[in-house]
């Protein structure tokens, strides 16, 4: 099963860093944060990544390219024009890196790709800026139970800041930056069925939008609700957050 991740956005929010590469490149204890998200959905056993890239998408692509002489020593005949690897690849992804346009909205990117993932049938689909613990295979076999065209993860977001009660002036609980109680929001991991892609028309249709609304209203869209650790990297606050948690030994959405 096909895994498309979208790798074509700017961070605008991050742009300390993505002046000079993209937002799915920023790194998060020495890995890009694309990097993470695909090891994730390894750990489940899916493997077959398809990138859409935009926004300095080459910078994307000499990572791949460059991965197994990064992690191997090597052995150069400059003769014969031959690279030997000492030691295999640390991974067996297959990696298909796609250019859909530097200014192209979500949904677009999907449109742009239809040929090469709709004859695969179901595909699963995320964004290149958030990890979590999500158990992909409980994903995978809701999404099949239902039977609708579309399933999207929801979650709660964690909150900007910590929370306090009160007896009077006096604290009786202190919780440091909690998840929010009430309230769903879109976590970015999907299961789309190729139906989906009839519902995206064009390089500027914004999925979040009229797609996914449409499919709501057509009785097509499930939610899977995720109660576990979710975190996007849309600030650099929140890539400050992600490295803390790394650094701690024990970063939530490391299953591998």
């Amino acid at each position: 099963m096909k895994v498309v991740i979208l790798a074509g956005g700017r961070g605008t929010r991050l742009t300390e860093e993505t002046t000079i590469k993209p937002k799915p490149m920023v790194e998060i204890g020495g890995h890009p944060i694309v990097w993470h998200i695909m090891k994730g959905y390894a750990h489940f056993g899916f493997k077959d990544f398809v990138l859409a890239l935009g926004y300095k998408g080459d910078v994307i692509k000499d990572y791949f390219v460059r991965y197994q002489a990064a992690n191997s020593d090597i052995t150069v005949d400059l003769k014969a024009g031959r690279v030997t690897y000492e030691q295999e690849s640390p991974v067996d992804w297959r990696v298909s890196l796609i250019d859909t346009g530097e200014s192209t909205e979500t949904g677009g990117r999907l449109h742009r790709l239809a040929p090469r993932i709709r004859p695969d049938g179901t595909f699963m689909m995320t964004y290149g800026d958030g990890v979590s613990d999500i158990n992909l295979k409980s994903l995978l076999e809701f999404h099949r139970k239902h039977g609708r065209l579309a399933t999207v993860t929801a979650v709660r977001p964690p909150a900007r800041y910590g929370t306090m009660r009160f007896d009077g002036d006096q604290v009786v609980e202190f919780q440091e930056k909690p998840q929010t109680g009430e309230g769903w929001i879109n976590g970015g991991f999907y299961i789309f069925e190729p139906g989906v892609l009839d519902y995206i028309p064009e390089d500027y249709t914004i999925l979040e939008r009229a797609p996914l609304e449409r499919l709501a209203q057509d009785g097509q869209l499930m939610a899977y609700r995720h109660e576990g650790f979710w975190q996007c990297m849309d600030t650099v606050r929140d890539k400050v957050r992600l490295e803390t948690l790394w650094e701690s030994g024990s970063p939530p959405w490391r299953l591998w």
